[in-house]
């Protein structure tokens, strides 16, 4: 089992799934809520994951197609040519971005790729110089089981509905639902 910290414990056994979060920078509100001693890391994550789907400070980058598409691409790019994981289930919101999957090689690597090969392209999209696209840190849960991975999927990909942004999960284009299932 690897494991590191930045501002966060990242804990990631051999063979595990893991569930990773990351946002755009400055997407959370600076004045966001103090974490209440009596919820768990859990609960404070779907507290938080809730203010990002309001969308309501930050940039929204995300929200152009174009640039959406961009991070879709990698992801699966990621998989297919790289063979850094195996991608399970994705969404790509307004402002962060949910995935599961099956590392192939270290976490660190995964998402410095990804997050890497977007920017880039998101950038040059959308003729940002010198500004910090991803933060830096990533959210990341290992599932202990499979009927946790099954609970994963579903979150992630009705996300876009408890948004209030699309009534069923396969109208949201930037999701592993909407793409004929998963990769």
């Amino acid at each position: 089992m690897s494991y590191y910290e930045r501002h966060l414990p990242h804990w990631h056994p051999e063979g595990a799934f893991l569930f990773v979060t990351w946002r755009l920078e400055g997407s959370l509100p600076a004045h966001r809520c103090q974490e209440a001693t009596d919820e768990t890391a859990g609960e404070v994550f779907v507290r938080l994951d809730r203010q990002l789907d309001r969308a309501a400070c930050g940039p929204l980058w995300l929200k152009d197609p174009r640039v959406a598409e961009v991070v879709v691409e990698a992801l699966r790019r990621g998989e297919a040519e790289r063979k850094l994981y195996r991608l399970c289930a994705y969404v790509v919101m307004a402002n962060h971005v949910h995935v599961l999957l099956e590392p192939l090689a270290p976490l660190r690597r995964i998402t410095h790729w990804i997050k890497g090969c977007s920017a880039h392209q998101a950038n040059r999209i959308l003729g940002l110089r010198k500004q910090s696209f991803w933060q830096h840190e990533s959210y990341d849960h290992w599932a202990r089981d499979e009927r946790e991975c099954h609970r994963i999927v579903r979150y992630i990909e009705s996300n876009p509905v408890s948004a209030g942004l699309v009534s069923c999960i396969e109208e949201w284009p930037w999701s592993s639902a909407s793409r004929g299932g998963r990769s």
